[in-house]
């Protein structure tokens, strides 16, 4: 470990859909394993404060819409969201984006594996 890092455990002991809460300053990040990668984001939604990253994970939900008269096609894309258990929000595990507004963002934070090792980079 490095400054600038914290040590969050190690990276066998996630599964896909794991979350880890660790303090980064005074703030609460959500380390979140997803698709076999790991992400980083603030456990603050901006909507009215809820623990964004004790939510479900899953894929993103998108659609084509062919017009009028027409069904929407969904499927399951390959980025990652985690929703807020209060209400709902929606967020991409990479960009911290909301996924119907990206003027609403969840700070992330970078994220390596060393040695087997997570560590949430906080600087």
């Amino acid at each position: 470990m490095s400054d600038g890092e914290i040590a969050v455990g190690a990276a066998d002991d996630f599964d896909d859909g794991d979350v880890e809460i660790v303090e980064v300053g005074r703030a609460e990040v959500g380390v979140i394993r997803a698709d076999g990668e790991f992400y980083a984001l603030r456990n603050q939604c901006p909507h009215d404060g809820g623990p964004t990253c004790e939510g479900k994970v899953e894929k993103r939900l998108v659609g084509e819409w062919g017009g009028p008269g027409e069904r929407v096609e969904q499927r399951y894309g390959d980025d990652c969201i985690v929703s807020c258990p209060w209400h709902g929000w929606s967020f991409d595990l990479d960009t911290g984006e909301h996924i119907g507004d990206d003027s609403y963002v969840v700070p992330t934070y970078d994220v390596v594996v060393r040695d087997g090792v997570v560590y949430v980079q906080t600087d």
